[in-house]
């Protein structure tokens, strides 16, 4: 197999970085023209702002790229190891980006037929030919298939799939304002007993309000079990990452429907 043939991607997208840094040199050049003294502080505090946004990002790139996209592949596997199933049957992988979480599913279990969905926006480097080149490489083309959706409207069937992942999607889906919705869409196309394991900013009060009304709320949808672990008792999450909006507040609801 070759491994460098294979493109995970980052999650800090290198697109981000490239059009900070354009703000950041329009900025200090524009602080530099003949305009009023005012005008040139307030466009260098601006750029000040964005050189430490950056700066932080660039970090963060190195950090998530560093040994090989270790700690992206950390956090994947700590939401997968929750899953509880024999591996057979079908799998679904919402906003499966580069499809690295649906492709771990199919190596981990190797009777299992898994399928990514994600609406692939601009923003990222992902796309459907990644997904199918990136599983081809690893082994399992012929068990993963990948498709173009919403994660706020799956195209499947109530109770479809045998079980359901997610890594750090539903708080970016714009077309539901209220990201529960997102999960309770997720939970609705796992079959009664099914397995399921999301990650994401659950943590975050302002997107879900308190851990243990989101979990309240999840039961009094009628799914028999549901338990939350915080990430960063699984996986050592550098400190400058830990802050809200990065991977302070991530963690994983999982469990059985």
């Amino acid at each position: 197999m070759d491994k460098q043939s294979v493109d995970y991607g980052n999650w800090v997208p290198k697109k981000m970085l490239w059009i900070l840094l354009g703000i950041v040199l329009t900025l200090v050049a524009g602080s530099f023209l003949p305009v009023p003294f005012v005008v040139q502080i307030i466009l260098r505090i601006i750029a000040a702002f964005f050189i430490f946004l950056f700066f932080y990002l660039s970090c963060a790139y190195y950090l998530f790229a560093k040994n090989d996209n270790e700690l992206q592949h950390n956090i994947h596997h700590a939401m997968i190891d929750k899953l509880s199933w024999n591996g057979e049957g079908k799998a679904l992988d919402i906003g499966t980006g580069s499809g690295a979480c649906a492709i771990k599913v199919a190596k981990k279990f190797r009777n299992s037929k898994v399928t990514g969905i994600d609406y692939w926006g601009k923003a990222w480097n992902y796309s459907l030919k990644v997904c199918e080149n990136n599983a081809a490489t690893e082994g399992v083309g012929e068990r993963t298939n990948f498709q173009k959706a919403s994660a706020a409207d799956l195209p499947f069937d109530d109770g479809e799939f045998d079980v359901a992942v997610s890594n750090f999607v539903f708080h970016e889906v714009r077309d539901a304002k209220d990201k529960r919705e997102v999960v309770q869409e997720a939970l609705r196309v796992v079959k009664k007993g099914g397995a399921f394991s999301f990650q994401d900013l659950f943590l975050s009060e302002k997107i879900y309000g308190e851990i243990e009304d989101l979990l309240k709320t999840i039961r009094d949808w009628g799914i028999e079990e549901v338990h939350f672990t915080n990430t960063a008792d699984l996986v050592n999450i550098p400190r400058l990452l830990r802050v809200p909006g990065v991977l302070g507040e991530i963690g994983i609801i999982y469990g059985k429907k």
